[in-house]
């Protein structure tokens, strides 16, 4: 009787507190950005980075003399580069709905009733290969870091403020980012590196999904609320 007792004290005891703890951990302690300034993202440990985004191109419709020049040419990029990168495909689900949209909008414009007919079923197609499959858009970045170890062998057991590591990461990065865009170009390329306002929109949209994505005005307000939850 005691023992049973002393378990139901420890029990009670213990349910109390489980529900009366605060709740300690937030999803902003799992996100590693601290801050974005201009096209540099500056992380909790103190590193940085730049992100460029750039087109593709679909490589299994060039003839084979293309495809062998391509393969060349992005071999010497590579060859050319004598600083780290990180190559990063994102893949999402694509909404067409607003696409849907304008074919009906063109479809209650139009008088002619071939035209008429030939965006039906196209229409119809659109929306039978949505069904069927699942689309996706993708999306192609590459990162370039900069270290907090660029400092000094110091940097490592030094803490800097926020503005001196962006000046420092701009200096180290900025010419790396004219490189890879000089490069890329020549591949038939288009490339260019996120803003403030896309980099926080991208990094919302992706720790909190949308059906339609969300495009933001104010990316002061929203960096605030992604990574400090204010």
């Amino acid at each position: 009787r005691r023992d049973y007792d002393a378990v139901e004290r420890y029990r009670t005891t213990y349910m109390k507190r489980k529900q009366t703890a605060p709740v300690k951990s937030t999803t902003q302690e799992f996100i590693e950005l601290r801050e974005v300034e201009d096209d540099v993202i500056l992380l909790k440990d103190g590193s940085c980075a730049l992100v460029v985004e750039t087109s593709a191109i679909n490589f299994s419709l060039l003839a084979a003399e293309e495809q062998e020049t391509l393969v060349y040419s992005f071999g010497s990029l590579l060859n050319s580069w004598s600083f780290s990168i990180q190559i990063a495909i994102y893949s999402d689900k694509m909404n067409i709905s607003d696409y849907l949209l304008y074919l009906n909008s063109k479809l209650n414009k139009e008088n002619n009733p071939t035209i008429r007919s030939w965006l039906l079923k196209y229409i119809d197609f659109i929306k039978s290969i949505v069904t069927k499959n699942t689309i996706l858009k993708k999306r192609f970045f590459i990162v370039i870091p900069f270290s907090k170890l660029e400092l000094g062998a110091k940097a490592a057991v030094s803490s800097f403020s926020a503005d001196y590591l962006f000046q420092r990461a701009k200096t180290a990065l900025y010419p790396k980012r004219d490189h890879i865009l000089r490069l890329l170009s020549r591949l038939g390329l288009k490339a260019s590196p996120l803003r403030k306002t896309e980099l926080v929109n991208f990094y919302y949209n992706l720790y909190n999904p949308h059906a339609t994505g969300v495009d933001l005005i104010d990316a002061s307000m929203f960096e605030s609320y992604l990574v400090h939850g204010t």
